[in-house]
């Protein structure tokens, strides 16, 4: 992870998704039209300099909504679930 970001919440400033519309990476629904955004909206982050930080940011902070980090919530809950230490 990069350090430069990782103390902080500088990096939302260099995402790649700031030069799109950001209903983009909340659409309303994962079939359809909201299936494309999403899609499109995951090759964006892709190309992302801070997508870990994104990412990393997105699961601690239990995001229930629109794309993080190339993820949909559904990844993130998958990711927590994972992460999570054994009880």
């Amino acid at each position: 992870m990069n350090r430069l970001y990782h103390d902080s919440e500088d990096w939302v400033n260099q995402g790649a998704c700031r030069q799109y519309d950001p209903e983009l990476f909340f659409p309303v629904s994962s079939t359809g039209i909201g299936g494309a955004d999403t899609a499109l909206a995951k090759a964006i982050c892709r190309t992302c300099v801070v997508r870990q930080e994104c990412l990393s940011w997105a699961v601690r902070a239990g995001e229930s909504h629109g794309v993080w980090g190339g993820t949909t919530p559904e990844e993130r809950r998958y990711l927590r679930t994972e992460l999570a230490p054994a009880s």
